[in-house]
């Protein structure tokens, strides 16, 4: 049966008229039958400021599909908020939510046999776990994006989620008053929105507008401005013409157009997470991409904007000085974009990009000329030695020292390595381990948000490294390096890290090394056993027991 009769199947013959009465009881009406359905994978929640707008953009685009002939089915997915559950046992969920929502939306357009869906998502875990669910069931899709946060704003300077978490280790280092830190938490979220830098959930949502799954222009927009509205509502019409033609993920998915994505996550400063997400798209869309492929990608794409979280601006200035469109149209001038790549509309990244300038404004300094860049190359390497065979990953631009080799301080959690960096244990020149953080042993591979934080508000971002096989937030900056791989858990030499060993940080030469010779390292892996898992029961225990590596991007199918 061809896949644009999918409903169809449902709602016709005398055999279905069960399922038409179903349909009758929600709204169908005779007329409504031959229309194809579509499913409107809503995030809305309170949650989170992140998706508390969505449920608005998911009512505009459901009534966008009645009217471009389409019969929509809105169902909701779950979220959770990193910002809230950092530094706690609840940020061990966060990576899984991934997986429930790329399920949960395969689940019941599948099961619903729907010709098609619109999510509609804005933040770090429902972003990459709709687009798995895109790729996977390859039926005609389109991803809405909820909008990012306007900038809170104290003191004259403009304030983001991750200036909260700075806060309290400038505050522990007795740089800024109690009344400081709690006007800086009062003015850090101003309204809906996800998070203003270049983080996790903005660097997500330009590199799905970049591969060609969202509508140009939509990644930068704010969340409470009208056109927000407006471009969800575009979305589906977009949606049910790709219907028509039968346009479908894998179409656009492809090896072209994830370099695409890389190549514009690069240029903006984006999130290390998005390695992480990208090998798990990859996978689901059956696109053959690996872990070395960023470093590839990085080192011929400079980074172009001035963002945070190392940077100056936010989303919203990168809007109105162009948006993801204008660095798109810079790179694709310098032969660094695919422009033969469909996008959703139907249109090849060229003719969508025909219109804008192949230079930014001069007005502006947001997105810089291309002759003076932020970084000659991009700024998410890959880096590889004993301590990480299968690669990890650290955002190299910015750091004041690229190299660094110091004694190793051990902590065997988060919250044992945080309860150190307040206490002032943490000294210039160490460097920071923190283990069974991973996929498989933390599980869930937290976010370390809250130590990087504190490091960078008692004035130690410069001068101490920092490697886990955790994650980190968007908003991390420094020289830090995450995603160690294979993670302790597992018996990754990082389990074998001892107390004042010697460990070097190389950004330039890629490399991660601990300085232990061969046969001692031989030794302390025939004495390591792995610790029981932390969870024997419920959805961490089952994510344990599934989720891959996090070089190939902690999957689980």
């Amino acid at each position: 049966m061809p896949d644009n009769q999918r409903s169809r199947a449902i709602t016709q013959g005398a055999q279905r008229s069960p399922n038409r009465a179903m349909l009758r009881a929600v709204g169908f009406s005779d007329r409504d039958f031959d229309k194809p359905i579509v499913g409107v994978a809503n995030g809305f929640s309170t949650i989170t400021p992140c998706n508390k707008g969505l449920n608005e953009l998911a009512l505009k685009a459901e009534h966008a599909l009645k009217k471009a002939g389409a019969m929509p089915q809105m169902f909701g997915t779950i979220t959770v908020s990193d910002g809230i559950s950092m530094g706690t046992e609840g940020m061990r969920y966060s990576l899984v939510s991934r997986e429930v929502i790329a399920d949960s939306i395969e689940t019941a357009v599948q099961a619903e046999s729907m010709d098609g869906v619109i999510a509609v998502g804005g933040c770090d875990k429902n972003m990459p776990g709709a687009m798995i669910a895109m790729a996977r069931m390859n039926v005609p899709a389109i991803f809405v994006y909820g909008g990012t946060i306007k900038p809170g704003h104290y003191k004259g300077r403009d304030l983001t989620i991750v200036s909260a978490f700075e806060a309290v280790g400038q505050y522990t280092a007795h740089k800024i008053d109690e009344k400081e830190l709690l006007e800086v938490e009062r003015h850090a979220c101003p309204g809906a929105g996800s998070c203003g830098g270049m983080f996790t959930a903005n660097s997500m949502s330009s590199a799905f507008e970049a591969m060609g799954m969202s509508l140009p222009y939509s990644s930068t927009m704010a969340a409470e401005d009208d056109e927000k509205g407006e471009s969800a509502a575009r979305s589906a019409e977009v949606l049910v013409e790709a219907l028509k033609k039968q346009l479908r993920p894998r179409d656009i998915i492809t090896r072209k157009s994830i370099e695409n994505a890389i190549a514009v996550i690069m240029a903006v400063g984006g999130s290390t997470n998005a390695v992480l997400h990208f090998l798990a798209i990859a996978h689901a869309a059956e696109v053959p991409w690996t872990i070395d492929d960023f470093e590839r990608i990085r080192g011929s794409v400079p980074v172009l904007c001035d963002l945070k979280p190392s940077g100056r601006y936010v989303a919203t200035d990168l809007h109105k000085a162009g948006g993801v469109p204008q660095v798109m149209k810079m790179l694709l001038e310098h032969g660094l974009l695919h422009g033969d790549c469909v996008t959703i509309s139907g249109q090849t990244v060229a003719e969508v990009l025909k219109d804008v300038p192949a230079a930014p404004r001069t007005d502006q300094d947001i997105i810089r000329q291309w002759d003076n860049p932020m970084y000659a190359q991009g700024h998410l390497a890959i880096l590889k030695g004993n301590l990480s065979t299968e690669g990890c990953v650290a955002k190299i631009t910015g750091v004041k020292n690229p190299k660094i080799t110091g004694p190793a301080r051990v902590f065997e959690s988060e919250e044992t390595c945080m309860a150190a960096i307040l206490a002032r244990q943490i000294q210039p020149g160490d460097v920071v381990v923190i283990r069974y953080e991973g996929p498989k042993g933390g599980p869930g591979m937290r976010e370390m948000l809250s130590p990087t934080s504190a490091l960078i508000g008692e004035g130690l971002g410069d001068s101490v490294g920092l490697i886990t096989d955790g994650r980190f937030s968007g908003g991390t900056y420094g020289m830090v390096v995450g995603h160690v791989a294979p993670e302790a858990f597992v018996g990754g030499t990082i389990a074998l890290v001892h107390e004042g060993d010697s460990i070097t940080i190389d950004a330039e030469a890629r490399l991660l090394q601990l300085n232990v010779p061969e046969d001692e390292l031989a030794r302390r892996r025939a004495d390591w056993t792995p610790p029981p898992p932390r969870y024997t029961r419920g959805v961490l225990s089952k994510y344990a027991r599934l989720v891959s590596t996090a070089s190939q991007g902690a999957v689980t199918d």
